[in-house]
Order: structure tokens, then C-alpha cells, then sequence
């Protein structure tokens, strides 16, 4: 088992500036670099096609930039290289996360005939007023062509869980300035901004959200990985969502294991449901929470016919809506019932949780697993302590064919794939394995593979609230949506969560899910046993076995 260091790492933060990494709101905005100067950049949709347009739209200090771009797979490919591009300082609306910045197009290019599908890396650099380089990092997706790719698997990035998270502007899904006190989160995001930094590219060792220490008796909750972004200047939410925290890991894992990969956004996966219909195995990987109503339907139809859809990832949260032609992404949350206009037409489209009864589709229904039975552990006070890999249950199954686990055994506790926010069931133990409840909402024929503990409370006699990061917000909100109040009896019955690996058939198709936003991280370091279960789970949906 992997060795933990007992001492927090030390990025040279005061406990005020510790506080204020965690407790804080921190974001990027135009002006933020003040006398360097600065570049950023954004396009106008996610992802396009060989033989289609790009636009840019750039604001700078410096009236000249270059730009270099790369394929970020398996090895990285430079397909783009010009200087001396024209720029200008653009001014920004002061909600342009909820508007756009509306920024002027800058520079165009058309992407080749021969570039493959996958995730390309733009970095626009510039000369700064003190003489050093300034540079921003933006990312595309080539979508695939369609048409029948046999033998190739469709990894769907999670972009409509980048949109919530990313703070470029000062507002997201979570904090924000919007509102009379300039101090909500904003219930519309709009794509037409830069992504923050730290979702496109990031240094190796930047940690991740699970704790990769022994914490001691009696430790106030720390968080490694804010204080990180708050003493370099990344986004605070680097690690909740982005291409280079989560789906790049997955993608290059099958690229260099020689697996055929393409790449598409969730926008594809709404606009243009037919994406799916040429592969035998999707893939969604990392921190995956938020979806439209109609990705969903896409996803459901393609398994029905026969599709295979493997899921590495946690936290299936919330349904979204999308406006504007996809340019805008709505979910009010917390706030639905009280404002999502949909609960004065049809409900059934209201931006709040899926497992609100007025929604009428469960979570599990899609992946038959869901984010309110799961969801925390591995950091701050939700389990800090607790299992670091899934506890295996079935070592039987043939996904773990390979592996030489036994019941009992956890599996990716070296490489820490169990965290930080996790999807469950509720489940009972009979002759020592787990089954879905009857009211579980678990598709029939689900077999739950693995299991381990989670928590929806920070929950300590010991550590005061004030020190608490999560407190117990999210275990009364669930309380709320699931039995109508937030009593202390409500949140009893929901705080104590769990993580699942489950499988089960629907249609002529299959679903297999490691419920789990770190099983990439199992892929990042080269864990053996993570990989194998990998590699059999798409093996098996592409024919191979």
C-alpha cells in the first residue's frame, strides 16, 4: 500500500491566505495581470469537423501574438504554427459569464482534412509590457465524421461540467457576481468566454481534490489543492472539472494502450444524437454532472439498440438546459423551484436535481447509479480517512478478469481512485454481498460490483463548524428534494452515502459504471489493476473478447 506523508504540503500561504483560498472568491477577469498586460482567448463553439471553420475571438494587450497548435492524445502532434497575428484589448462586459464577452473575432483557420478527431491545444502568446511572455491556453475538439467506425470507442468529453465550473468572469454554478449583493451563482453560464486556468493544461504535479496525506487525530479539514491554485494562479476550480484534470487522462490512456478514440463534446452528444450510432462503446469519464434531457435520450436510445456505455465517472447530478443555440447553459439548482421558470410550464424540465420527484427520471434509469446517494470522500471531513480504492464484492465478474482480486480487496487504493465525489444506490448486505433496495431505482438486473463509504455531512464532534468547508448543505438540499423538508430526520436518512461499481443489460445494449470522478487517476499512474479493468470493460464492448 502506498506510504502517506502525515504533514499537509506547504505552498508558502499565511492561515489567512489558507482561509481565503478555501473560503474565498478568486477568479479570472480581464485587467487581473494589471501592468504585464495579457492575453486570453475563446472560440465560438466547442468542437467542430475536418474541413470547418474556427473563429477566434482574442482580447490583448499587445497588438501582435503567435499561436501554436497541438493534438493533445496519446503523443502530441503539432498540426498549426503561425507569428504576427493582429490583436487588440477588447472591452468585456461586467457579466460576461452570464452574457458572453461579445468580443470582436480576431483570427480564423480551417481545420484540416487530415487532422483526427481529439482535443487540440491553442497557445496564443504575447509580448508582455515588461518585456516577458504572456499566454493563454484554449482547446477544441475535432468531432468525428459520420459513419460506421467499427472497433473504435467515442469518448464524449464532459463540457457541460467544464461550463459550470469554469470562473472566468467571476461567476459559475457556484459562486459568483450576480444578484443585488453581487453574490450568487449565476443560474445561466455562457460559452462564449476563455476557459479559466488550469482546464486546458496543467503541471504535473498539481494535486488532486482526495487527500494524499495521513491525516492526523483532530486535523481541521485542509485542502491541498486550493491552497495550490490560490498560490499560483490558478482557477479554484481547476480540479472539478476541465480537459486536463480528468478527460485527457482517459483519452490518452486508450491511445497509447492502441485503442482507436475519437472525441466529441455534450453539445454533439444533444444537437446531434446520430454521433452515436457508429460505435459499438461510449465512454464518459471524471467528473461528469451536469446533462440536458436530450443527452440523456440519446445516450438511452443508443443503448436500447445495442450500444455499450462504459462511464469512469461520478457524480450524476443535475439536469441543464440548453439556449441561445447551445451558447448558453441553464440550471438553477438550489434555487429551481423557487425560480426555474420551467415549474410554471413543463416541469418535467426543471433545472434541479434528477432525483426530484417532479423531474420523473431518476439518475439511475441512464447509468443505474446516482450523485445523491453518493457522494464525498477522500477530503476535507467526508472520510478523509476512508478507502482510498472500491471494495470488490464480486472479484468474479469479468470485468476483473485478469486483475488476481479477491473479495474484499480494494481495487486502485495505490493510484487513489475512489473520490472525491462519488455515485451510489441505496443497498442492503445478504449472505455477504450488496443488492439494490426494491426502491432503489436500480435498472433490473443490476449487478453491484463494488462498493465503498461516502458522506453527504462534514460531520465531527471535534472539528467546529466554522472550520468546515461542505458543512452539511448539500446532505439537507437532498434531504429536501427526496422528502420534501430539511429536517434533522431528512438529512439522517441520506447523509451516509456510498460509491458503487455496478453492470446491467437494457434492450439489446449494456451499461457498465465505475461511479467515480478518480478512476483517472487509477489511468494517470499507471495502475495496473485500474488499467486492466479498463481495457477489459472496452475490449469486451468492442468485440474483442
Amino acid at each position: 500500500m502506498t506510504q502517506l506523508p502525515t504533514e499537509f504540503p506547504d505552498f508558502g500561504l499565511t492561515p489567512e491566505q489558507r482561509r481565503e483560498a478555501v473560503r474565498g472568491h478568486y477568479y479570472e477577469w480581464p485587467g487581473m495581470d494589471g501592468e504585464r498586460g495579457e492575453i486570453w482567448c475563446y472560440s465560438g463553439r466547442f468542437s467542430y469537423r475536418a474541413g470547418e471553420t474556427v473563429t477566434l475571438h482574442v482580447s490583448s494587450t499587445a497588438p501582435r501574438f503567435s499561436m501554436v497548435i497541438v493534438r493533445d492524445g496519446g503523443s502530441e502532434t503539432k498540426v498549426f504554427e503561425q507569428t504576427g497575428l493582429s490583436a487588440r484589448w477588447q472591452d468585456t462586459p461586467d457579466q460576461c459569464s452570464v452574457e458572453g464577452c461579445g468580443w470582436e473575432a480576431s483570427f480564423e483557420f480551417r481545420v484540416g482534412d487530415d487532422w483526427p478527431s481529439g482535443a487540440y491545444r491553442l497557445t496564443l502568446t504575447a509580448d508582455g509590457r515588461d518585456g516577458k511572455p504572456i499566454l493563454c491556453h484554449h482547446l477544441i475538439i475535432v468531432a468525428p465524421i459520420s459513419g460506421r467506425k467499427p472497433r473504435r470507442v467515442l469518448q464524449v468529453a464532459a463540457t457541460g461540467t467544464w461550463l459550470s465550473y469554469n470562473t472566468w468572469g467571476g461567476s459559475n454554478a457556484y459562486q459568483g457576481i450576480t444578484g443585488p449583493g453581487r453574490d450568487q451563482y449565476a443560474p445561466m453560464v455562457s460559452t462564449q468566454r476563455p476557459w479559466c486556468r488550469g482546464f486546458v493544461v496543467l503541471p504535473k504535479d498539481a494535486p488532486r481534490v482526495p487527500l494524499e496525506v495521513a491525516v492526523p487525530p483532530k486535523t481541521v479539514p485542509r485542502y491541498p489543492h486550493m491552497e495550490w491554485a490560490y498560490a499560483t494562479g490558478h482557477s479554484k476550480k481547476y480540479t472539478s472539472a476541465g480537459w486536463a484534470s480528468y478527460d485527457s487522462h482517459f483519452f490518452h490512456f486508450a491511445e497509447r494502450a492502441g485503442c482507436g478514440v475519437d472525441l466529441a463534446s455534450q453539445h454533439d452528444l444533444h444537437f446531434s444524437p446520430e454521433i452515436l450510432d457508429g460505435y459499438d462503446c461510449v465512454v464518459f469519464v471524471g467528473h461528469d454532472e451536469y446533462w440536458t434531457w436530450e443527452m440523456r435520450d440519446a445516450v438511452d436510445a443508443y443503448v436500447e439498440r445495442g450500444g455499450h456505455a462504459a462511464r469512469f465517472a461520478g457524480n450524476f447530478m443535475w439536469q441543464t438546459r440548453l439556449e441561445d443555440e447551445g451558447r448558453r447553459q441553464v440550471c438553477y439548482k438550489y434555487r429551481a423551484r423557487a425560480e426555474d421558470p420551467a415549474y410554471s410550464g413543463d416541469v418535467t424540465r426543471a433545472t434541479n436535481s434528477w432525483e426530484a420527484p417532479e423531474i420523473g427520471r431518476p439518475g439511475a434509469m441512464t447509468f443505474g447509479l446516482n450523485a445523491t446517494r453518493g457522494v464525498y470522500a477522500g477530503w476535507g471531513g467526508c472520510a478523509p480517512r476512508g478507502v482510498r480504492g472500491f471494495p470488490v464484492y464480486r472479484p468474479e465478474h469479468w470485468a476483473f478478469a485478469g486483475t488476481g482480486i479477491y473479495y474484499g480487496d480494494l481495487l486502485g487504493a495505490d493510484s487513489h481512485v475512489y473520490g472525491y465525489e462519488v455515485d451510489g444506490l441505496d443497498f442492503e448486505i445478504r449472505g455477504g454481498l450488496p443488492y439494490p433496495t426494491p426502491d432503489s431505482g436500480a435498472p433490473d438486473g443490476l449487478q453491484v460490483l463494488a462498493v465503498g463509504m461516502a458522506s453527504q455531512v462534514e460531520e465531527s464532534a471535534d472539528i467546529p463548524i466554522e472550520d468546515q468547508f461542505l458543512t452539511d448543505e448539500d446532505g439537507r438540499f437532498t434531504a429536501e428534494t427526496l422528502f420534501g423538508e430539511a429536517t434533522d430526520a431528512n438529512l439522517d436518512k441520506v447523509k451516509r452515502g456510498n460509491g458503487m461499481i455496478v453492470n446491467f443489460r437494457r434492450g439489446k445494449g449494456e451499461v457498465f459504471h465505475a461511479g467515480s470522478c478518480e478512476w483517472v487517476a487509477g489511468l494517470l499512474r499507471q495502475d495496473p489493476m485500474v488499467e486492466r479493468v479498463t481495457k477489459n470493460v472496452i475490449d469486451r464492448y468492442l468485440g474483442k473478447t
